[in-house]
């Protein structure tokens, strides 16, 4: 659990960072983004393979927490986030 927990820790940003550009260049509604983050999670951590020897599940539980942690998963739940994530 510790490896997952450090790998979470190393996607955090890049999976931020990935949300933070989808964001910024789609229009959504604001309460899809921590579903996003969750599912971009996943696919970063599905392809950090040659980065860790950590299985394909392991990766995909790590993906998962990055991309939680990255929004906020109490933002889905308690917040009601109504509007757009990009002005127009």
């Amino acid at each position: 659990m510790e490896q997952v927990l450090v790998f979470a820790t190393i996607l955090l940003p890049i999976v931020t960072s990935m949300v933070e550009l989808v964001k910024r260049s789609v229009n959504l509604p604001k309460n899809a983004v921590p579903v996003i983050s969750f599912i971009l999670g996943i696919a970063i951590g599905a392809v950090a393979y040659p980065f860790t020897e950590l299985s394909l599940v392991l990766r995909l539980w790590s993906g998962g927490f990055a991309g939680l942690a990255s929004t906020g998963l109490f933002e889905l739940v308690i917040n009601n986030r109504a509007g757009k994530t990009k002005d127009e």
